[in-house]
């Protein structure tokens, strides 16, 4: 049983969300902590700068919120919404935050990313920790 698990969560909330956070659960020792993460895209420079002053703190916090209604009232489920690469950014809070299991779906692949999504394919690869991919 683990202790602490990661569930990266796309930004359109894959189908498999609810099956990820229940697998989590399933895995979870006593008193585990389960993270909801989604990670926001990094916008270059020469984009925000034309948006509105704030506009991407706002649109940052209506992702938590919609990400936190679409979990129900999850008390056992902490929301965090942080900015950056997916795979690396994903790679990196785990390794920040003590992580020993990341459970995460994957999309039907393509030619380029062929047994799994890009994004999980990197994490499988690169995770200091566990990793349970949903199909």
């Amino acid at each position: 049983m683990y202790n602490n698990i990661l569930v990266p969560i796309a930004t359109d909330h894959d189908p498999n969300t609810d099956q990820a956070i229940e697998i989590a659960r399933r895995l979870s020792a006593e008193r585990a902590r389960i993270t909801a993460l989604t990670v926001v895209e990094s916008i270059p420079d020469y984009i925000g700068t034309h948006l509105p002053h704030g506009h991407l703190e706002l649109a940052r916090q209506e992702m938590q919120a919609d990400l936190e209604a679409s979990l129900g009232q999850a008390a056992d489920v902490k929301v965090v919404v942080v900015s950056g690469h997916s795979g690396r950014t994903i790679l990196d809070w785990a390794d920040e935050n003590d992580v020993d299991c990341i459970v995460m779906a994957s999309h039907r692949p393509d030619l380029s990313d062929y047994f799994l999504g890009s994004t999980a394919s990197r994490v499988v690869r690169h995770a200091q920790c566990a990793v349970h991919v949903l199909r």
